[in-house]
């Protein structure tokens, strides 16, 4: 798991943007799962980053038209999975975010802090090689954000899944394997986290 930090407009979503193949890179390499994704057609591109990579938008960006279940259900139903089965698997993590009693809510009568959480789940929900936050706990307070970096923490070490959040916040980052620090558009350095240097000793 991966933090990267640094003053704003230093680069840090365009990067999480590049890796995420939302934005074009002008030179360098991308290799995920041991495919250099340059290789890829723009179709192949195209299910390769629905089955490979999760995104965690700073501002949500959920179905205004769906409930909250049926926004976290949708990447699974975009992979064909039985309607029955993505309804529970989506119901069981909303519940495990502590969501499960506003499962048929709309986006619109939802809190930031619930709207975030919403978007969370549906980022997991598939179980991605890869998932990429922007601020995914900018909205939530203390006591939610630590809920979801635990959670982050153990599907990081049980799915064997990297995670990869932009922040601000230092406890944020401290929760994370390593932080990356970026000035003017480029890595300045990179440090290990603390849970790291904890596990190790």
């Amino acid at each position: 798991m991966m933090a990267i930090m640094g003053p704003s407009g230093c680069g840090k979503t365009t990067l999480l943007n590049m890796i995420g193949h939302l934005d074009r890179r002008s030179q360098g390499k991308i290799v995920i799962n041991n495919i250099d994704t340059a290789t890829l057609s723009d179709g192949q591109m195209t299910n390769f980053r629905r089955d490979n990579i999760g995104f965690i938008f700073q501002l949500f960006n959920l179905f205004p038209f769906l409930s909250a279940v049926e926004n976290v259900e949708t990447p699974l139903l975009l992979k064909g999975i039985n309607s029955g089965v993505a309804r529970e698997q989506a119901k069981m993590i909303l519940r495990e975010l502590g969501m499960g009693d506003r499962l048929y809510h709309l986006p619109s009568e939802l809190s930031g802090g619930q709207q975030q959480r919403v978007a969370v789940a549906r980022a997991l929900i598939t179980e991605p090689a890869i998932i990429l936050g922007d601020e995914p706990t900018g909205d939530l307070d203390s006591t939610t954000s630590a809920d979801v970096m635990n959670l982050f923490r153990r599907i990081n070490k049980m799915n064997n899944q990297t995670l990869v959040l932009v922040t601000h916040n230092r406890w944020i980052a401290e929760q994370c394997d390593y932080i990356v620090h970026m000035s003017d558009g480029k890595i300045s350095r990179v440090e290990q986290g603390p849970f790291t240097s904890q596990e190790e000793a």
